[in-house]
């Protein structure tokens, strides 16, 4: 074989490259997209779980606010209460109690996150995080955890309270 064919077939094998380099990056775009609309899916339904279980729980303790929380910590409930408690002497003690629940936004760590956080008369009892890989997500057991947590935080503050 001559130079003239080996350089022609040299950049015929470039080019495959390149071709090659270039479907993966399309197929990788088209994966990201893919993972992007299962985290939304998954999200969209876990939100709906995470509001109505705050917001019973708002129901059975008089006082807490609750609010939707979205953005970028975010998206899901909180509730929270401000007591003020006066001793005999007059003293007054102001005590926060709060649990907030979210699903953190898409990262590159292609995972659904859930974050939770518990705080009764300004002791912090938890601050938790469950993620699985979206590919891999059980949707049941997200729930289970959000009614889990929020049996969890109720069983303490009843207890703190």
């Amino acid at each position: 074989m001559n130079f003239d064919e080996r350089l022609s077939k040299a950049i015929q094998r470039g080019q495959r490259r390149g071709n090659e380099v270039a479907q993966r990056k399309a197929d990788q775009v088209l994966n990201e997209e893919e993972l992007k609309r299962l985290h939304s899916q998954y999200r969209l339904g876990l939100i709906e779980q995470i509001e109505d279980c705050v917001k019973r729980l708002s129901g059975h303790f008089p006082g807490f606010r609750f609010e939707t929380i979205y953005g970028d910590r975010g998206w899901g409930a909180a509730v929270s209460r401000d007591n003020l408690e006066v001793d005999s002497g007059g003293r007054r003690t102001s005590y926060y109690s709060r649990l907030e629940m979210t699903i953190r936004p898409f990262s590159n760590a292609n995972v659904l996150d859930l974050a939770a956080k518990g705080t009764v008369r300004n002791k912090e009892h938890f601050n938790r995080n469950h993620f699985e890989k979206l590919e891999e997500v059980d949707h049941d057991s997200f729930v289970e955890l959000i009614d889990l947590w929020v049996l969890e935080y109720a069983e303490l503050y009843a207890t703190k309270s």
